[in-house]
């Protein structure tokens, strides 16, 4: 398992890991069951605090996409396809509504808006 941190970035280090993680285990490079690094073990070798790699497996855990068993670890849960779909959906929800935003502060209309998402989704299906 191969999780890079920067600490450049705007983005926190405990999302940075807990979204590399996620990535990982949608793409099924994490496959359901296997164990995680301890706590301790991967605060230690992305040398940084227990705290930050607690609460990263915290919130996978409560997103579905760990499980805790006391005294073994934490473990990839089964794949929710539902729950991966509808967090992925509301990821989107999110970054068209700062495109609207965006687009109606430079004065883009609607319609204007519509037809570059359309051009930006024809040219993915090249």
């Amino acid at each position: 398992m191969e999780l890079i941190i920067r600490n450049t970035a705007n983005q926190p280090i405990y999302d940075q890991i807990s979204a590399q993680l996620k990535s990982q285990i949608i793409s099924g490079t994490l496959q359901p069951g296997e164990a995680l690094p301890s706590i301790r073990a991967l605060a230690k070798d992305l040398k940084i605090s227990v705290i930050t790699t607690k609460r990263a497996y915290d919130e996978l855990e409560s997103e579905g996409f760990l499980y805790t068993v006391a005294g073994k670890g934490c473990f990839v849960a089964e794949k929710n396809l539902d729950l991966i779909r509808e967090q992925r959906l509301k990821e989107l929800e999110e970054h068209l509504s700062a495109a609207a935003e965006l687009a109606k502060i430079c004065g883009v209309s609607p319609r204007e808006l519509q037809e570059m998402l359309t051009v930006l989704l024809e040219e993915e299906s090249l």
